[in-house]
């Protein structure tokens, strides 16, 4: 069964007895991306009360309620991802508050409003894992390697020149073993191919 993560970020804002609370949306590949996008957030909002948070992201998922009452913020906002079934996406809202109290109750449903808001305008897509494969090549075969790499849903995200070219390859992990023989078959058998764990 297809997994679905978001083609690109979204977000939405709403106000709420004066609190202001900014919803926002992303894929991301994995936890370590996920906290670096919210130590961009928190740069962005220095005066927010709070920014809370949930993650999708297979066996790394998290939540935080960032301060406000346990229970009040990541757990609706997590629950708002898994009712819309994505994976590799992590969820922040961040709250100004504005001097009126809302509640438990009031906080849950501020914060579930907030990113379902921001949910209702993304557009999910299957998600496909993708995994990294290492290309050793002689300086003849790097042209015509490289245009295979253009040609084939592959993302070129390292080269070393020494005695060969080694290039690294992020692509669709399933289509690794395949493009393996491909490249070997390209290069005449020259190429050393490493499928990465």
């Amino acid at each position: 069964m297809p997994t679905y993560t978001l083609a690109s970020a979204v977000s939405a804002e709403i106000d709420i007895r004066k609190s202001r609370f900014i919803a926002l949306a992303l894929p991301v590949a994995d936890r370590d991306e996920a906290m670096r996008e919210l130590g961009r957030l928190r740069a962005e909002h220095p005066a927010a009360t709070h920014v809370c948070w949930a993650l999708l992201a297979g066996g790394q998922s998290g939540m935080s309620d960032d301060g406000e009452p346990s229970g009040t913020a990541g757990r609706p906002i997590l629950e708002v991802l898994r009712h819309h079934e994505v994976d590799g996406v992590l969820a922040a809202v961040v709250r100004y508050y504005g001097g009126i109290k809302l509640g438990a109750g009031g906080l849950v449903r501020a914060y579930t409003d907030a990113i379902a808001s921001a949910m209702q305008l993304a557009e999910r897509i299957e998600r496909i894992e993708r995994g990294l494969i290492g290309i050793d090549i002689d300086y003849a075969d790097e042209a015509r390697v490289r245009r295979w790499i253009e040609q084939h849903d592959a993302e070129l995200v390292q080269s070393e020149y020494g005695m060969t070219v080694r290039l690294v390859v992020r692509m669709p992990a399933a289509a690794r073993e395949p493009a393996a023989a491909e490249l070997r078959d390209l290069t005449h058998g020259r190429a050393g191919v490493e499928v990465k764990a």
